[in-house]
């Protein structure tokens, strides 16, 4: 598959140039195997001391500060659910420069590139803790090096902010989080970066079906049927093209069995505040009983719409493969 970014050379050319400071430090080694992105460069004068790239998975983005959550870790108070190529770079930038300086850097290069900010937010702003967020459990941290892993345990002087844009019609979200380790000796005098790519194309599909027999079947002897093939926008309701397999598979086994009538119930997991998550549940339960009805002439009057955020999990919301398998739709027979 062609990536997203082949034929960006001048936009990477563009960033690079307006990332340049007055004076450079001397270039530290990168870890072994790490790059920069091709869509970002790096600050003049930093070194990866952390990177990583995941082909597909999920990606909370906070659009908000952060809050404690009914379980008690730091959450978001508004997020963004995201899936697609992440690529991780964790930077040491040179002495002398503020995460200010680096920070607006970031932003305007983005910004020329066409990118919307979605949040930003400093010190205290932020809330207790942020940098927890996006860098505190071991499956969030860098491990590449000796002092990778404990980026941003004692941050001074944070700073983030989040954009999103469009390259070459695929969505793509930035992260960048900026502060200095306070515990960290001489690197404690240079801002550490945590820049975050997340690039939705769309996942190979195909890998896994669940037809109108196999719906039937889980719903005869359980009396309900969890579906993931319908898909959203993120943190929206609006339904994706590539949910049409699992919406047409649902119409066929009620259009088979006309007696049946089914609540289609939405679950979220418990990433963000209770009553978001109860609200985006109800809606995108009510998007798949108007797709059924508008497009596949399924009766109204067979279905019934409603959703229950959180309350309901199926695995752990402490890990995103968990998270991932809460949020559903599921068919409950009425």
């Amino acid at each position: 598959m062609m990536r997203i970014f082949q034929r960006i050379v001048s936009l990477a050319a563009l960033l690079y140039l307006c990332l340049i400071p007055s004076a450079l430090s001397a270039q530290d080694a990168d870890s072994t195997g790490s790059a920069d992105h091709p869509l970002i460069t790096h600050y003049a004068g930093s070194f990866i001391d952390g990177y990583a790239v995941h082909d597909f998975d999920a990606f909370r983005l906070p659009l908000g500060a952060a809050v404690k959550s009914a379980a008690g870790p730091r959450v978001p108070a508004k997020k963004a659910d995201l899936e697609g190529k992440i690529t991780r770079i964790l930077y040491r930038g040179p002495e002398g420069r503020s995460t200010l300086e680096i920070l607006r850097n970031y932003r305007s290069a983005l910004e020329q590139a066409g990118f919307e900010t979605l949040f930003s937010c400093a010190g205290d702003d932020c809330g207790f803790l942020f940098h927890w967020t996006l860098y505190h459990d071991e499956k969030q941290r860098l491990k590449n090096s000796r002092t990778s892993g404990g980026a941003f345990d004692i941050p001074q002087d944070i700073r983030y902010f989040a954009a999103k844009g469009i390259i070459e019609g695929a969505e793509v979200h930035v992260s960048v989080l900026i502060a200095f380790d306070a515990g960290f000796g001489k690197l404690s005098k240079r801002p550490v970066t945590l820049l975050e790519v997340i690039e939705s194309e769309a996942m190979e599909t195909g890998m896994v079906t669940v037809n109108a027999e196999a719906i039937g079947k889980g719903i005869d002897a359980d009396g309900h049927f969890s579906i993931y093939g319908v898909y959203f926008n993120t943190d929206s309701a609006e339904i994706t093209p590539e949910s049409a397999p699992a919406l047409a598979e649902i119409s066929k086994l009620l259009a088979r069995r006309t007696d049946l009538k089914i609540l289609v119930v939405g679950h979220t997991d418990n990433q963000g505040g209770f009553d978001h998550n109860m609200d985006l549940s109800r809606r995108r339960a009510e998007s798949v009983v108007k797709a059924l009805t508008a497009n596949h002439g399924i009766a109204a009057n067979r279905l019934t719409s409603d959703g229950v955020g959180y309350l309901a999990p199926v695995a752990t919301n402490d890990n995103d493969a968990g998270r991932a398998k809460n949020r559903r739709v599921e068919l409950v027979k009425n």
